[in-house]
């Protein structure tokens, strides 16, 4: 989800589903999981009659992403390394 609203503005709520292919449920988790950690923003709002709720990365959120891609960056590249042969 992180990934997915690294790049954006604001994504609704549909959207986010739609593209990570989650259900409701399972984007609602999450989205309050990253809100109570600081890491994401939450609007609601209404389009027309309908509900309708936005997300986006607070300041905090992309640093969070960053400093986790870099771990995982420095992962690979620490178990591509070539160590001691196998049996």
């Amino acid at each position: 989800m992180c990934a997915l609203l690294q790049g954006a503005q604001w994504i609704d709520f549909a959207t986010v589903r739609d593209l990570i292919g989650i259900s409701d449920p399972m984007v609602s988790k999450h989205s309050r999981t990253l809100e109570d950690a600081g890491y994401l923003e939450v609007r609601k709002g209404a389009v027309g009659r309908r509900p309708k709720t936005w997300f986006r990365l607070t300041p905090e959120g992309r640093t969070a992403l960053a400093s986790h891609l870099a771990w995982l960056n420095e992962l690979r590249s620490t178990s591509t390394d070539e160590g001691p042969e196998g049996p």
